[in-house]
């Protein structure tokens, strides 16, 4: 995509914007962009310091491969540098360890906000933490290449990025219990027909169909869209009647906005 003065490049990350698009891209390629604490630090931040004008987010990962998961120097004895390790965490009181990883997860909470739309394009290796970090995003368009795959449970695991929830929602939960109890490997053509991908395309058009994709979100107004997002995210935990309820209040609301009429 267009080279632009980044907003925030640190820690794996770097956060760019033209106009109403903002891009994140993990920037580790020679780990593949193997995530660590710091990096879903420099996430979050991301998320904190969009330009309120934003309206699309892209996600990507440089290199051959969107993210192969967690870096697995969390596991040794020594951890990363500054950082305390997965092991001394674990041997600390509880509700520390809860806090934590509450922490952790704000890297992938905000791009399901409703005053955005976030499009993960996804390449080679999205595995564990990876595959998540695809979740946690609205959309995704993936290669053909891709390799989807839910790891934690052969390291003694659970998913705790939040990923459990978006993918048994677009799967459903016979599926995701498979896929995340047996660590298989999904690729393209599976993602697809299941519901995990949008589009797929070849790994060198990834970044096109992604600005098509931006484009496309960007033309409509944004209130509606903001609205209609709102209203599908919500109609999981609805029953039918509230959810008409929902939507007669949301058309109440454009329609007062479109004739001007404030409350």
């Amino acid at each position: 995509m267009t080279s632009l003065d980044p907003v925030l490049d640190k820690d794996g990350v770097r956060l760019t914007v033209e106009d109403a698009v903002a891009t994140v891209t993990l920037t580790n390629p020679a780990k593949r962009n193997a995530q660590s604490p710091a990096l879903w630090r420099a996430l979050t931040e991301a998320g904190r310091v969009l330009p309120g004008d934003v309206r699309v987010v892209v996600l990507r990962g440089e290199g051959k491969s969107f993210s192969a998961g967690l870096d697995r120097q969390a596991f040794t004895p020594e951890g990363f540098d500054g950082e305390p390790s997965f092991l001394d965490m674990a041997r600390g009181p509880e509700a520390e360890l809860d806090a934590t990883i509450a922490e952790y997860q704000e890297a992938f909470t905000w791009w399901r906000r409703n005053d955005l739309v976030s499009i993960a394009t996804v390449q080679g290796h999205a595995i564990g933490a990876g595959f998540q970090l695809a979740l946690a995003c609205d959309l995704r368009i993936v290669a053909e290449d891709v390799q989807f795959a839910m790891r934690e449970t052969s390291l003694g695991l659970v998913p705790d990025l939040t990923g459990t929830h978006p993918l048994v929602n677009l799967v459903g939960y016979a599926r995701a219990l498979e896929i995340c109890a047996t660590g298989r490997f999904v690729h393209a053509e599976e993602a697809e027909r299941t519901g995990l991908a949008n589009l797929v395309v070849p790994a060198d058009q990834l970044d096109a169909a992604a600005r098509d994709l931006a484009a496309a979100l960007v033309s409509a107004p944004r209130d509606a869209v903001v609205e209609t997002k709102a209203l599908l995210a919500g109609a999981v935990s609805r029953t039918y009647e509230e959810q008409r309820t929902a939507e007669r209040a949301a058309q109440g609301r454009r329609l007062r906005d479109l004739a001007g009429i404030t409350d």
